[in-house]
């Protein structure tokens, strides 16, 4: 439902090649996918980038804080308006707390101007212990899911929480989707 409409239009031509923006891991099918559609693929990890022990900082009180900043400075460096689309999956319901907003706004810096964000979002029901996947697009209104028990959701964003993440941008979309999960496209 929601990637149909993503995907929707999502194509260039030899002389141009929109750029569209992963955040999950590398996926062989959604290259492919893309590829297939004359885009130009960028892909960045941004749980397992966030996830890593040299970008905590000890704090006054003696507890870890991840250091944004230095996290923003190593990862998601590209110009505003650089990109077309971004695929931003459910990245935000396992990211530490700290880098939620400030992704939010980069990423909107990043969009073009009617540039389209896909995400998803655990529901209520979905519980702590859902797995974090790894999404492969097989058809615009088809995708494979494999399982990474690696990671843990960090929260859930009600419909109110996402209109308002992305309260800057031209209109929200939600679809309801399959296994607690709602489907976002947003436009710029």
């Amino acid at each position: 439902m929601g990637m149909g409409e993503f995907a929707l239009d999502l194509a260039g031509t030899d002389e141009y090649k929109p750029c569209v923006l992963d955040m999950g891991p590398t996926s062989p099918a959604n290259i492919s996918f893309l590829a297939d559609r004359n885009l130009r693929i960028y892909n960045e990890d941004i749980l397992r980038a966030a996830g890593d022990p040299n970008l905590l900082v000890r704090q006054e009180d003696g507890s870890l804080r991840l250091d944004a900043k230095r996290f923003f400075t190593e990862n998601m460096a590209h110009p505003e308006h650089h990109f077309q689309a971004i695929l931003c999956w459910d990245v935000l319901d396992y990211l530490p707390e700290e880098l939620v907003k400030p992704l939010v706004e980069k990423i909107q810096a990043m969009l073009k101007p009617r540039g389209r964000l896909f995400a998803f979002f655990h529901t209520k029901d979905a519980g702590p212990d859902s797995p974090y996947c790894h999404y492969h697009i097989v058809q615009p209104d088809m995708l494979e899911l494999e399982p990474d028990p690696g990671l843990r959701i960090q929260r859930i964003f009600n419909n109110r929480h996402v209109e308002n993440l992305f309260k800057d941008c031209a209109s929200r979309k939600f679809f309801l989707g399959r296994d607690n999960i709602r489907e976002v496209v947003v436009v710029r």
